[in-house]
């Protein structure tokens, strides 16, 4: 849900009527999408629970059972209430946002590729647009930033005006004149970093002479050559992949009144004036995180000076490359693709070359709705078309490692056997039909971070689902064996794939390139962008997923699965800090690493009390709970790379500590018992939990919502305490 506290604003488009959007699953995609019932005789129905809830409109709950300090009823609470959120089908759908790059992307395709958007669509994306404009006194910080948590920068303000006007917002609105003065007061739209050059040069509202070029024919190079984009990071080969081809076409939209307004709307000078090669290398100081190095410097030079001399058949060849490969991601995904930066530039890319009437492009049309997700504050674009694979692993194990699971309870039993119905269904059992020949990491057996048809292995989210399905199916007497012993050794096989020689997991494929490829980033905003690389996280899970394995298939591949997890558990030791911490690079930010390390060391049966380097986190935790038992983490210790206090104590950050304490054995109970009580005491009479800070984060400087971890991890930690100190008195 929305982290704006603050009453909704309206859209300058209008209104919907807010009981007329449903969220409804899609037949066949395991996902849900919402949906606006616009007939007079509301054939939709009533709003479902699920509906109201995301919308900030659902009735008051019964209030339940006092837990009276107990973790254990406080936990049996949280999922009474969080059943009422699962989808019919068996996953939670809920919101996974926060980048606001996103929206402004996929309108911006649709402007160019004329794909309409109902106006119910256009009202609400405008009303939140509006929500997420930055509101104060500060005339530098009244437009956008790069996330929900963010001040103003030059890239957030630049391709959320142009959203706002693309989709009909007149250039006098209030809004609109605040945004503009801040854009104005930080250098205007010449300082844009390079993806808003190039989403503008789109448009036609930005000369590409103005934009270090991305040439087709890097996808030419023999892929031997260690700069070959095979090797770098999936989300950047992805995002470069289209931006390549449309950059070496010179792609611009026809011109329009609205566009030509813009060019004179986002610059401090008149348009024609601009010295456009001279903006090239220039980027806003408040949009700089990753300067870039003098060698990306000098290879944009050389490739600047190729644009003018590369010969035409060498130029078709390699657009006929990237256009292949866009097409090989449109065919494995079933045109989701990777995430919507990509989905929308490949949208582009399948409109220039197939055109508006073929069955390609009606299919990445038809794919938008499932980025689309509503709340009170009206609707945008997620980070993914979901996070429902992921958010139903966590549950899952919370459930059985709190007890919950264990249960005589009709709903409760319901819940979880639909749960591992959804898992099931979920698995990838084939290879995607461009496999090796679009540099994909093998898909046979793993598990995705949504759904089935976005197709990407994720390591972390396979392990996850197959510690959820041995939960499920050998830890509980009620559940179906769904899924057999063959397909979880494809997934063990998944996951052994993915380990890297140092020890560690990345996320969705090995570590390809050389680390020097960083410094030949374009990607000014993000770090880490150019290549793999191995994280405490995505290491603990396959580390944790390899031991369950284990304990019930001892026989399948056991010496090699030993190897494995001591390389893993050696990883996890060298990157522990100096303070006993751990980064993390997917979550807010040390509590959340932390957590997962601890609970690696804890599989090599170290504890606090025979472990240095546990015993030292620990103390990193303990030195840092707040004054009301509970701890609250900063998103800026993600940017800085060091522990920021938020303001007040998060449930999710008190969770993920409580479970480091608990994975450690940390031996004295009070500052265990001092998390719970905050947890409880954040708890509603009904079982819910209200929205926090952000909990998430990718490539360090860009939040990410996860709405279902104030449920799921503070289930677990609840139920976990108990379970550790059946004793103490809490």
């Amino acid at each position: 849900m929305s982290k704006n506290s603050k009453t909704p604003l309206a859209s300058p488009l209008g209104s919907t009527d807010l009981t007329r959007w449903h969220l409804l699953p899609v037949p066949d995609e395991d996902q849900a999408v919402w949906t606006y019932d616009s007939s007079s005789e509301r054939t939709l129905g009533d709003q479902s629970f699920q509906s109201k809830y995301w919308l900030s409109r659902h009735p008051k709950s019964p209030a339940l059972p006092d837990p009276e300090g107990s973790p254990l009823q406080a936990a049996k609470n949280g999922f009474e209430f969080y059943k009422k959120l699962q989808m019919p089908d068996g996953h939670w759908s809920g919101e996974f946002s926060g980048p606001l790059f996103l929206t402004p992307g996929m309108v911006i395709a649709c402007y160019i590729t004329k794909t309409p958007l109902a106006e119910e669509i256009r009202i609400e994306l405008v009303r939140r647009l509006a929500n997420d404009q930055r509101q104060g006194q500060n005339a530098r910080d009244r437009g956008w930033g790069l996330h929900a948590a963010g001040k103003s920068t030059v890239f957030g303000t630049v391709l959320n005006y142009v959203a706002c006007r693309l989709l009909g917002v007149d250039v006098e609105q209030p809004l609109m004149v605040r945004a503009r003065a801040t854009l104005h007061a930080l250098g205007g739209a010449t300082g844009l970093p390079t993806w808003g050059k190039v989403w503008l040069a789109l448009l036609g509202v930005y000369d590409w002479e103005g934009v270090n070029p991305v040439p087709p024919e890097l996808w030419l190079l023999p892929e031997m050559i260690p700069l070959h984009p095979w090797r770098w990071w999936v989300h950047s080969r992805q995002v470069y992949l289209p931006i390549s081809y449309l950059c070496g076409k010179r792609f611009r939209a026809a011109s329009d009144p609205t566009l030509d307004s813009l060019r004179e709307e986002l610059y401090t000078q008149p348009y024609d004036s601009i010295n456009w090669p001279s903006c090239r290398n220039l980027i806003a100081k408040e949009d700089l995180y990753s300067p870039r190095h003098p060698i990306a410097n000098g290879l944009f030079w050389i490739l600047g000076y190729w644009e003018k001399i590369c010969p035409s058949p060498i130029r078709n060849m390699g657009l006929n490359r990237a256009h292949e490969l866009c097409k090989m991601e449109d065919e494995n995904t079933d045109f989701n693709d990777l995430a919507p930066v990509n989905k929308m530039l490949n949208l582009i890319v399948c409109w220039d070359r197939y055109g508006p009437e073929s069955k390609e492009f009606q299919k990445h049309q038809l794919k938008l709705k499932n980025f689309l997700w509503m709340n009170k504050d009206g609707m945008g674009v997620s980070a993914t078309n979901g996070s429902q694979l992921w958010d139903l692993g966590f549950i899952t194990q919370a459930l059985v490692e709190s007890g919950l699971a264990k249960t005589d309870d009709p709903s409760t039993q319901d819940s979880v056997i639909r749960s591992l119905q959804w898992i099931d269904r979920c698995q990838m059992l084939e290879n995607p039909k461009h496999f090796r020949s679009a540099y994909r990491h093998q898909t046979k057996g793993a598990w995705p971070f949504s759904t089935k048809s976005q197709s990407y292995t994720v390591s972390d989210c396979t392990a996850e689902a197959l510690k959820s399905v041995l939960c499920l199916q050998e830890e509980l007497s009620y559940t179906p064996k769904l899924i057999s012993k063959e397909r979880l050794c494809l997934a063990l096989d998944v996951i052994l794939s993915l380990q890297n020689p140092n020890g560690g997991f990345a996320s969705y494929e090995l570590v390809r390139g050389p680390s020097w490829l960083e410094y030949l980033s374009p990607a000014e905003i993000f770090g880490k962008t150019m290549i793999e690389v191995n994280y405490p996280e995505c290491t603990t899970a396959c580390l944790t997923a390899m031991s369950l394995f284990s304990r019930y298939y001892p026989d399948y591949r056991g010496p090699e699965i030993s190897r494995a997890r001591q390389g893993a558990i050696s990883f996890i030791r060298s990157v522990q800090r100096d303070d006993g911490s751990w980064y993390g690079s997917w979550g807010v930010c040390f509590t959340y690493a932390t957590m997962f390390a601890l609970e690696s060391l804890s599989l090599n049966n170290e504890t606090y009390k025979n472990s240095p380097s546990v015993k030292k986190a620990c103390r990193f935790l303990l030195d840092r709970q707040m004054d009301d038992g509970g701890w609250g983490e900063s998103f800026k210790s993600c940017e800085q790379g060091v522990y920021i206090h938020h303001q007040s104590s998060q449930v999710f950050n008190t969770a993920w500590a409580v479970l480091a304490l608990l994975a450690a054995k940390y031996p004295e109970p009070e500052p265990i018992k001092r998390g719970c009580r905050l947890i409880i005491s954040r708890q509603t009479a009904d079982g819910q939990w209200p929205d926090g800070a952000i909990e998430g984060v990718f490539n360090k400087t860009t939040s990410v919502t996860y709405p279902h971890y104030k449920f799921a991890w503070s289930i677990h930690a609840l139920g976990k305490a108990h379970k550790q100190f059946p004793d103490v008195k809490w």
